[in-house]
């Protein structure tokens, strides 16, 4: 029987293979084939994603209706809640579609699927706000031993000095970003950063553009 299946990563370097595979070989020992694959390299905290919404869309037009659609885990399909997974399952199921979920290790067509769904949701949920918890951490750990936190910077040591001295000058962003030779939003962002550390970067009213 034909079926289709979505799969999600969060982020663009991550790789979409061994979803695909456990799937595959779900559906192959149930007799299925996917015809249709639904992925995309995007975080589940909004249920606001391109495939998963194309997904949707197919089940409510009754054009899924008595097939099978597999994901890996219910978590590829939110981490925002018990409503919003819930929200999905009941409408996968309410358009005559079967969810199957290949890694979570239960049957969400028996008769305690209500309870699982919601147990899983929250830990889910639990999971999202746990890692935000660790990146805020990280966060502060770093900025309190004097470190930046994010993608290293664009810029040398000389060329920051030398936006801070155009700057002092009074030349503009533009100006400055065409002798250093790197975007405006660069330029603005160091500038922004000096501000921030206490050391205010000004140059005289009226500057030279």
């Amino acid at each position: 029987m034909n079926a289709v299946a979505y799969t999600r990563v969060s982020s663009r370097g991550q790789d979409l293979g061994m979803q695909t595979a456990a799937i595959e070989k779900a559906a192959a020992a149930r007799g299925d084939t996917i015809s249709r694959w639904f992925s995309e390299k995007k975080s589940a905290k909004s249920l606001g994603r391109e495939e998963l919404t194309r997904l949707r869309a197919e089940v409510r037009s009754g054009r899924l209706a008595g097939q099978r659609c597999y994901v890996f885990r219910l978590d590829r399909l939110t981490r925002s809640g018990i409503r919003d997974m819930f929200e999905v399952v009941e409408e996968i199921r309410a358009n005559g579609c079967e969810l199957v979920t290949v890694a979570d290790g239960f049957d969400l067509s028996g008769p305690a699927a209500e309870v699982v769904l919601a147990v899983m949701a929250w830990a889910a949920k639990m999971e999202l706000v746990a890692r935000g918890e660790r990146v805020a951490a990280a966060r502060d750990r770093l900025e309190a031993e004097g470190r930046a936190w994010g993608r290293p910077s664009r810029l040398t040591e000389d060329q920051r000095e030398r936006i801070y001295e155009l700057k002092k000058a009074g030349k503009t962003i533009r100006k400055i970003a065409a002798v250093v030779k790197v975007p405006r939003s660069t330029v603005a962002r160091a500038l922004s950063r000096k501000s921030v550390t206490g050391k205010q970067v000004s140059g005289p009213k009226g500057g030279t553009p």
